[in-house]
């Protein structure tokens, strides 16, 4: 399948303390891929915020400084929330392929957010993987997409 993103462009991803161990294998994952990958933390185990984490990564995402952004936290549902919040972006919570392949075909995400406690490892990739090539089918999912701005 065809990567959907402009390869050219890095791909921006941020967590929080429950969401360090898959963004640390994901990002190493990407790179071994050949990607670039903008990490945007946590970079410790501690009890972080998981906002001052999806903030960022969302901004560079809604900016046009990564191609596509990635988030993780223990539910996923947080992070998913707080980059919603942010008027260029339409992140979508994972947890299964047909779900990660939906956001993008209906929705055209520009982010997956993975719940790393309710998920293997192997299985977020694998979402990933299936995000990275879904294309949008456009459609009448382009007028839906259309209407989800508040401005």
């Amino acid at each position: 399948m065809p990567y959907v993103f402009d390869a050219n462009k890095p791909i921006a991803i941020g967590c929080d303390h429950a969401g360090l161990e898959y963004k640390t294998a994901i990002a190493k994952w990407l790179t071994e891929k050949g990607f670039t990958v903008i990490d945007f933390g946590t970079y410790t185990a501690n009890s972080v915020d998981y906002p001052d984490f999806a903030h960022p990564t969302a901004t560079a995402v809604e900016k046009g400084d990564a191609a596509f952004g990635i988030l993780l936290c223990g539910s996923a549902n947080g992070v998913a929330i707080t980059a919603n919040k942010h008027q260029g972006i339409r992140a979508g919570l994972c947890w299964q392929n047909d779900v990660a392949q939906l956001i993008r075909m209906h929705n055209d995400a520009n982010m997956i957010c993975i719940p790393a406690r309710f998920v293997a490892l192997a299985l977020a990739e694998q979402m990933l993987d299936l995000f990275m090539n879904t294309p949008f089918e456009g459609g009448r999912h382009a007028n839906r997409v259309g209407k989800i701005a508040c401005n």
